[in-house]
């Protein structure tokens, strides 16, 4: 197993998420490629932890989905299989759709400038290709409202299913098709602004549920 040359900066008031955050990154961004094999020793000298927290990051991660652990043998990074990627994509669009409905009437100009702010880059992003960016300002956009909403069991599924989407969406903002989050989007806004919590929230469930279930 490779491990990179650069060492993560691990909080160590948060160790656990931290490494969690860390390896879950590594393995969505393709630092470690689906079927790489993972080792807990080679996995906590790159982090300049012990092996304790990635054990149980490692835990988490086949929890998600991302991970296969087989005991007593080795952990391997998983290929996302078509069920595994619509699963998740259904879950995350009924989280967001929720999150949508009970922040309405919460949101302020603020956090509405927030959201188009949020957009504009998305647009500029999708128009350069630039997918890691447009990822970035997708996330901003529909954290938006998840924060606002304050639900930490609807947030806490979502950081454990969102990662699973990642090379779906991935293939999705590299092309055309992500134009189409745009306008969803604008719409999304839209209707936030002028407090239709129930339409805003369908809108929101159409842009997570339109994602394409496919690996790349």
């Amino acid at each position: 197993m490779p491990i990179p040359r650069n060492t993560p900066v691990i909080d160590r008031h948060l160790l656990r998420d931290s490494v969690y955050h860390h390896l879950r990154d590594a393995i969505v961004r393709g630092v470690f490629a689906p079927g790489e094999q993972l080792r807990d020793m080679e996995l906590a000298a790159w982090l300049g932890v012990s092996r304790t927290p990635v054990r149980e990051a490692m835990l988490r991660l086949a929890d998600a989905g991302l991970v296969e652990a087989r005991p007593g043998r080795s952990t391997t990074v998983s290929s996302l299989a078509l069920r595994d990627v619509r699963d998740a994509r259904d879950v995350v669009a009924a989280m967001h759709e929720v999150a949508v409905r009970e922040a309405v009437a919460s949101l302020t100009q603020a956090d509405l400038d927030a959201m188009r702010a949020a957009n504009r880059r998305f647009r500029t992003a999708v128009e350069r290709g630039d997918v890691e960016e447009a990822l970035r300002a997708d996330d901003d956009l529909h954290a938006v409202p998840v924060t606002v909403a304050a639900n930490r069991a609807l947030a806490t599924v979502l950081d454990q299913f969102t990662p699973v989407l990642r090379r779906a969406e991935r293939l999705r903002f590299s092309t055309l098709g992500g134009r189409a989050s745009i306008v969803r989007h604008d719409e999304l806004i839209r209707l936030c602004a002028a407090g239709d919590a129930e339409k805003a929230a369908a809108v929101a469930f159409d842009t997570w549920r339109s994602l394409p279930a496919t690996e790349e």
